[in-house]
């Protein structure tokens, strides 16, 4: 059995391994997946404005981050090339409808986009994650360490964060400042002890500030939501082999080297 063989087997999911070949080509020959085989590339919408899983290299001006590091391994694997589309966030599902790419490189899971586009299995998580300044680590290392009198936790007024700070640490002191004030600006100046934010932001200001550190686990992250694959919903074949594909690298720890990398998550 070739590879596309391979790949055609692979796209019908854990039962279509036991068909024949000549079948499985059969059944992928209407999906995107002989598409993207028979020209040779993969075309891949992204937004280029979401640092660091999608976002552009100053110094080259190419895309890099999370998500361009998994898509190009997805084309690379496939033996094909890709091809990036420039994207918004407000049209993702359109863009999969209207066959301007044939994935979108990675959205948070919602009710709203599943109902005109299908999603993959999730590939990763984002959530809710501590910071502090490296010499604080020891002493806040986990959630119910910061929830204490005189612990000061600084969060932007008015977000998400605040209200989660609120709840997650009754006991400690909330400071919500003002824009265009930040949480992490006030541990650097010292002003407070911690802040919270999503593991992706968080992930951006470790690399970009070497005294903060990120204070739990990627398995410690509260307030959860997953990261998947957007492709459309009349293709099963192609869905199944995105599927296949991911579980295969998340089992071999590719998007946990991932995780590490651009995330800063252990």
């Amino acid at each position: 059995m070739n590879r596309r063989d391979l790949i055609a087997a692979a796209a019908l999911g854990a039962g279509g391994i036991a068909l024949a070949a000549g079948e499985g080509r059969a059944q992928t020959a209407g999906s995107r997946l002989a598409g993207i085989l028979q020209r040779g590339t993969l075309r891949v919408g992204t937004t280029g404005d979401f640092n660091p899983m999608s976002f552009r290299d100053t110094a080259s001006n190419a895309y890099a981050g999370y998500d361009i590091e998994a898509m190009t391994a997805l084309a690379a694997d496939m033996g094909v090339q890709v091809e990036w589309v420039v994207a918004e966030w407000a049209t993702i599902t359109a863009g999969i409808a209207a066959d301007r790419y044939d994935i979108f490189s990675g959205a948070s899971v919602n009710v709203a986009r599943a109902r005109v586009a299908a999603f993959s299995v999730p590939y990763t998580e984002a959530g809710t994650v501590p910071l502090a300044l490296a010499e604080n680590a020891g002493r806040f290392g986990s959630w119910e360490a910061i929830n204490t009198a005189g612990t000061r936790v600084a969060v932007s007024m008015g977000t998400v964060f605040e209200e989660q700070a609120r709840r997650h640490f009754p006991d400690a002191t909330i400071q919500a400042v003002q824009a265009p004030a930040t949480g992490f600006q006030e541990v650097l100046a010292r002003r407070a002890d911690v802040t919270i934010t999503s593991n992706v932001e968080a992930g951006t200001l470790v690399q970009r500030f070497a005294d903060l550190r990120i204070l739990v686990p990627g398995a410690a992250m509260r307030n959860r939501r997953p990261f998947a694959y957007v492709v459309a919903q009349d293709d099963q074949v192609w869905l199944n082999f995105v599927n296949t594909w991911v579980t295969l690298k998340r089992i071999e720890g590719f998007y946990a080297g991932l995780d590490a990398k651009w995330l800063g998550q252990t």
